[in-house]
């Protein structure tokens, strides 16, 4: 393992650590009274939510519980994910990059007769958490939306994890399966291998989704192993749905309009630290409404959005501090490393001030029968101070936030590192966590080998490491490499070039005046795509 292990030695000896959190099926070489519990991991992915919209990364939203993990813990302002759903989860799951596990661009609904890098499901040459940490004693437990592939044998049963319960689909309605995007359209969720159809008039996904991770969890304290467990809601993705309760305490906060909110956001991230004073707030989003040309009703229905959206993050932070609390009842919560993260930046789909995807459902928005989204003017503000939004690879697309939380193991409270990250970073960090080996084979498949680093290295220290990434979504593309980045739009959009360190927010292109970095990034990006299969050029 890293050499954090004496750490963890030093506050263990003086913890009372109850039986699930202790490890007992492991290699006879490593099992002697003198090592220390592995620990607990638990990661949580929000789904769509913009990197400034909680409020330890400069968000009006009451988070107090994702927060008090930041509070305590460490915030990573330069970590990446792969800029839509579900290549950020191919990626988290195997640390590989999205391609490489077959998710290049959307889930499928059956399988393909010629597996590829855009196949639409997990393909057989990658290994999950789930998969390689069971080999290592570790129960695995899933609750909530997978989206990385649509039929048996891909659902969360059969790639390593003990249990699951949640949405094997995309977007649903919060309160009724049932009423989906559009009439006939079918949404597959399940127990373990059984499908099923949750509604009634206390469902909520949300609240669902902790229910059952609390459960797993109750029921692993018996095993004496510890647990991996793996809480990806839906929130606050769209439809925009919320209890009442919840959204009566942002509604009418938000009359003065996305771009003002977009300006308090910076203030206050430049306050925290959150970003560099050098890093200038983009310009709003041309394609965003102008607040001031909104007559009065209009306003009101924005207003209504942005606290339903508000009021999902609520709920999910709530949420959170419910499994928080079990965890600490449980003794497990010092020894238990806790990733919170987003899949993508804010969403902008359906146009600048969103629409009802379902005309048939007339209901008040935020109520089971309506399915709205609230646009592209309101993800401008929740992805402050960056530029454009999920699916792009600007840094409004592919920043997110993150929090990492484990008193047993990091010594600073509430430190922010500027290390760089990705999301197929999590993976190799886990393993490092379990004291794991990566195998070469998995269930008699090859695997292929890791893309990503272990961030274990950077949870007591500010020391970095160069790191070249890469991107590719629906033919947006880029590239960072140290501080340099290489963007482009689109199919048939022109090289844009960005350093960081000074421009973070993408505002001065460069590459024009230094035509020779622009050519030697974009070799690398070449080099790189044909390595797993990705599209570059057109």
């Amino acid at each position: 393992m890293s050499d954090i292990n004496p750490i963890i030695r030093r506050c263990l000896n003086t913890m009372v650590v109850s039986l699930s959190c202790l490890l007992i099926a492991v290699p006879a070489s490593h099992s002697n009274a003198e090592s220390p519990p592995r620990p607990n991991i638990v990661i949580i992915m929000a789904d769509d939510m913009g990197f400034s919209d909680v409020g330890c990364f400069g968000g009006e939203i009451r988070t107090p519980n994702i927060d008090s993990l930041a509070s305590n813990g460490l915030r990573f302002t330069q970590f990446y994910n792969a800029a839509r759903c579900c290549p950020t989860r191919a990626s988290l799951l195997t640390g590989l990059y999205p391609h490489e596990a077959g998710m290049g661009h959307m889930v499928r609904g059956g399988k393909t007769d010629k597996p590829n890098p855009y196949q639409g499901y997990l393909n057989r040459e990658c290994a999950t958490i789930a998969e390689v940490l069971q080999t290592s004693g570790y129960r695995t437990y899933m609750s909530g939306k997978w989206h990385v592939g649509e039929f048996r044998p891909v659902w969360p049963v059969d790639r390593g994890f003990d249990a699951y319960y949640g949405l094997i689909s995309g977007a649903m309605n919060y309160f009724d399966i049932r009423k989906a995007k559009r009439k006939g359209l079918h949404r597959h969720f399940a127990i373990d291998d059984k499908e099923i159809t949750p509604h009634g008039d206390d469902f909520y996904t949300t609240d669902a989704f902790t229910d059952h991770a609390i459960r797993m969890l109750e029921e692993n304290a018996d095993k004496q192993s510890p647990f991996f467990l793996y809480l990806a809601y839906n929130a606050p993705h769209w439809p925009l749905h919320a209890w009442e309760d919840d959204i009566a305490r942002y509604e009418g906060d938000y009359m003065n309009g996305w771009a003002q909110l977009r300006k308090e956001r910076y203030a206050e991230q430049l306050e925290m630290g959150i970003i560099n004073p050098k890093w200038k707030l983009s310009p709003q989003d041309p394609a965003a409404a102008d607040w001031n040309s909104l007559d009065e009703e209009k306003r009101r229905e924005m207003d209504r959005k942005m606290a339903v959206y508000a009021a999902q993050i609520d709920r999910m932070d709530w949420n959170i501090g419910r499994l928080i609390q079990r965890l600490k009842q449980m003794d497990c919560l010092d020894n238990t490393v806790i990733f919170f993260l987003s899949d993508n930046g804010a969403c902008h789909e359906s146009g600048a001030l969103g629409r009802n995807f379902r005309k048939d459902l007339t209901g008040p928005i935020g109520t089971v029968n309506s399915y709205h989204s609230y646009g592209r003017s309101w993800s401008n503000a929740s992805n402050t101070p960056f530029r454009l939004h999920k699916h792009w690879t600007h840094e409004g697309g592919i920043s997110t936030p993150l929090i990492i939380h484990w008193p047993a193991g990091i010594r600073g409270k509430g430190v922010i590192r500027s290390q760089v990250g990705h999301i197929i970073d999590l993976a190799p960090t886990c393993y490092d966590l379990a004291g794991t080996i990566y195998p070469n084979k998995i269930k008699g498949h090859d695997i292929k080998p890791l893309r990503g680093i272990s961030l274990v290295p950077f949870f007591n220290s500010k020391t970095t490491r160069p790191r070249t990434l890469f991107w590719e979504h629906s033919w947006n593309r880029a590239m960072r490499n140290g501080d340099w980045k290489l963007v482009v739009n689109g199919k048939h959009g022109d090289w844009e070039l960005y350093n960081l360190a000074d421009d973070r927010t993408e505002l001065n292109n460069l590459a024009d005046t230094m035509p020779e970095k622009v050519d030697a990034l974009e070799k690398l990006g070449r080099e790189w795509a044909a390595s797993c299969g990705a599209h570059w050029i057109p």
